[in-house]
């Protein structure tokens, strides 16, 4: 499966596109009047938005400073904060659409007509290739690398992690609950828990990812563990 671009492939972003809350978030920043001089046109933003996202994803959101921001994305801290807010405001911003974009490539492929076993395979190779999607090294997802060491302390980060696994799992859940009404899963399984393990796998090979681990091992315990949820041996790849 073809590296997930976030801003160039079907999944694109476009800055105030009204994505989950960034339409009202581009609605209050047109509201407040004439733009701020040193704001940089939308297009723009959306470059910046892409940058940032990138530099938080290597340095982590607490060894990312504004000034490293503003060094890679081109712009001068006040034309971020003009944009963008603080550094905490963006960081939420290039959060939320990571979880957009990754939720959007799982669903899409659960959502499709192929057997479990296979819609799930699916699932782990677009994780894959989101999590080995940038230059050198395999990054991992953008989550477990930048926000969970922060959700301790951060009642905003920590909310936009706890909401992002909640909808996880209920992906997972749904797609087990149509995989036992089409007789592919037994009538006794739960399909609750095995969304948690379906999640759980999602974010193991994350880590192990991050950890140096490479991409046909991972591809291999991902295998092992839609064989464990769906019941039945399958043939190695």
């Amino acid at each position: 499966m073809p590296a997930i671009d976030f801003y160039n492939d079907e999944y694109k972003y476009i800055y105030g596109s009204g994505k989950r809350g960034s339409k009202d978030m581009a609605r209050k920043k047109t509201e407040t009047g004439p733009a701020r001089r040193g704001r940089p046109p939308a297009y723009d933003a959306e470059t910046a938005l892409k940058r940032a996202t990138e530099t938080f994803w290597r340095t982590g959101y607490s060894g990312t400073s504004l000034d490293k921001v503003a060094a890679a994305t081109g712009m001068s801290p006040p034309s971020l904060y003009a944009v963008f807010g603080n550094k905490h405001a963006l960081y939420l911003e290039a959060l939320e659409r990571y979880w957009e974009i990754s939720l959007a490539a799982t669903r899409e492929v659960l959502a499709g007509d192929h057997p479990l076993d296979e819609a799930l395979m699916l699932a782990y190779d677009a994780a894959l290739s989101i999590y080995f999607s940038g230059k050198g090294a395999a990054r991992g997802c953008f989550v477990v690398g930048t926000a969970v060491t922060e959700v301790a302390e951060d009642a905003a980060i920590r909310n936009s992690v706890a909401a992002g696994l909640r909808m996880m799992d209920a992906d997972f859940e749904a797609r087990f609950r149509l995989a036992q009404d089409n007789g592919e899963l037994n009538r006794e399984a739960d399909p609750a828990g095995l969304a948690i393990l379906a999640s759980a796998t999602m974010h193991t090979i994350a880590i192990r990812a991050r950890a140096g681990a490479r991409r046909t091992d991972l591809r291999e315990i991902a295998r092992k563990a839609v064989n464990v949820i769906c019941g039945r041996r399958l043939e190695p790849h």
